[in-house]
């Protein structure tokens, strides 16, 4: 998601989230758009224009993030790769997966939370897409989940289960208090693989900036990408943007913020925040938030990365058994 930058809040974690509150209710949300100025160069394309592999969008999902929405900078990013972008409505079946190699969902929702953005939080996906598009990735095909804050998170817990990613449906905030805060390799908190390494130096990510997000933990062997820093928290409210003293919350030390893993045949990538990914304008004031931020200029690198290690063209192999550990 984004966030409005806030002023420093005053101490403690709980007084920071209320402030966020009166800047994120849903109608600024709604001024959210994407910025169709963004165009960073892409220096060395992995095909020739329309060349690649077919790259599904959702939109089938009241999916929060669409090709011809607030992914569309997303979209141009990986086309101007060579690789073929499509959107894809309805359910998920065989026959359409088949049809790509990679499958992107950012943000799905059901029907009913679409403007109830509180507990419960009903799945996005009905059980047979869930094992339609499992069946998928362990056949060779390559999923790209993004789910945020609450009330994403909880729409993609099913389908994100069935991959051994657990999503818990809380709002991440590092150690200041901040729900936009940098994870910066030097400081350990990005990892070295394929989608932050690249194909050489100039691909090379050292910085992501979040902007609202979700951390999660994983159940099985994954490669650590983005993960939260020490003092960490993981807030988990029953209404989303709505937090007090009493707000739950759990130690997010070590959670993880985005996974690289293999599944059967295929590949899956996890991120819990999607603003990083695209490029938008947010607010009366229309403040660059993701890709065509300040703060943001290696997140191209990352989101070409990424498609490109999902869809098997990098050349770059899995990381070693010294980077692959279960996720906290």
């Amino acid at each position: 998601m984004f966030v409005l930058p806030p002023r420093r809040p005053a101490p403690g974690p709980w007084f920071a989230t209320v402030l966020l509150t009166l800047l994120l209710a849903p109608p600024a949300l709604a001024q959210q758009v994407p910025d169709t100025t963004f165009s960073p160069p892409v220096a060395s394309p992995a095909f020739a224009p329309g060349m690649g592999p077919v790259v599904l969008i959702d939109k089938g999902h009241y999916t929060f993030h669409t090709l011809g929405g607030r992914f569309a900078p997303f979209a141009r990013l990986v086309a101007r790769d060579g690789f073929v972008l499509r959107p894809h409505a309805g359910p998920f079946t065989r026959a359409a997966l088949d049809s790509a190699r990679v499958l992107v969902i950012s943000n799905a929702l059901a029907e009913r939370n679409l403007d109830a953005w509180h507990l419960p939080i009903s799945p996005a996906f009905d059980t047979s897409e869930v094992r339609i598009v499992e069946g998928w990735v362990r056949d060779g095909g390559a999923l790209l989940l993004v789910a945020d804050h609450l009330p994403f998170g909880g729409a993609a817990e099913d389908l994100a289960a069935a991959f051994g990613v657990l999503l818990p449906n809380g709002f991440a905030q590092d150690a200041t208090g901040q729900m936009n805060f940098t994870l910066r390799r030097c400081d350990g908190l990005l990892h070295a693989h394929p989608v932050t390494d690249g194909r050489g130096p100039g691909e090379r990510v050292d910085s992501v900036a979040v902007y609202t997000g979700e951390a999660f933990r994983a159940s099985v062997p994954v490669d650590t990408l983005l993960v939260m820093g020490p003092g960490s928290v993981l807030l988990l409210p029953e209404v989303a943007w709505q937090f007090s003293p009493l707000t739950p919350q759990l130690r997010a030390d070590g959670m993880l913020v985005g996974v690289a893993l293999t599944h059967g045949r295929g590949r899956v990538v996890v991120f819990g925040e999607a603003a990083m990914l695209t490029a938008q304008l947010a607010g009366p004031q229309r403040v660059p938030v993701g890709m065509n931020a300040p703060e943001a200029a290696h997140h191209p690198r990352l989101v070409l990365n990424a498609v490109r290690w999902l869809a098997g063209v990098t050349g770059a192999k899995d990381a070693g058994p010294r980077e692959r550990r279960r996720g906290r």
